[in-house]
């Protein structure tokens, strides 16, 4: 009599058990998606209308309604666009200012100059410059280097 044993592989046969119940929990997934689809009709969620935001505010406007009277804006003196740096004032009232315009990096300007679209660098002395619309003009700017401490 001949006896033929069986050979197993417990690690293979759990191998195909668990492939198995992936590839069907996958047709499973795949037939409620379908069926969820189909089941729909072609029907579309309506989308709600986008919401009109309202215009922005007129604070001079708002301040009109609440009684408030207009203000006038606040006057900015000439002198304050200009800052004096340094001088190097000669005797005959030549010589050069280092001076920063509207915040820009400063620059060296000679007497006689034109500083701005408006303004030429008039006068030098030892701590003060002047400024007028021409080398005639009257002085419309002074300005005086900072009081060491």
């Amino acid at each position: 009599m001949i006896i033929r044993r069986m050979v197993s592989n417990a690690g293979n046969r759990w191998a195909v058990a668990g492939s198995t119940l992936l590839v069907w929990g996958l047709v499973a997934a795949s037939a409620v998606y379908w069926g969820v689809k189909l089941s729909s009709g072609g029907r579309s969620v309506p989308v709600a209308p986008a919401a009109r935001s309202a215009p922005p505010a007129d604070p001079a406007a708002v301040a009109r309604l609440l009684g408030s009277s207009p203000v006038a804006a606040p006057v900015v003196s000439a002198a304050s666009r200009y800052q004096l740096l340094g001088v190097v004032a000669e005797p005959d009232g030549g010589g050069a200012a280092l001076l920063a315009v509207d915040g820009k990096p400063p620059k060296p300007y000679r007497a006689g100059a034109q500083v701005d679209e408006t303004l030429v660098l008039r006068s030098i002395e030892p701590r003060r410059v002047t400024l007028a619309a021409s080398m005639q003009a009257p002085a419309s700017v002074t300005l005086e280097l900072p009081v060491r401490r």
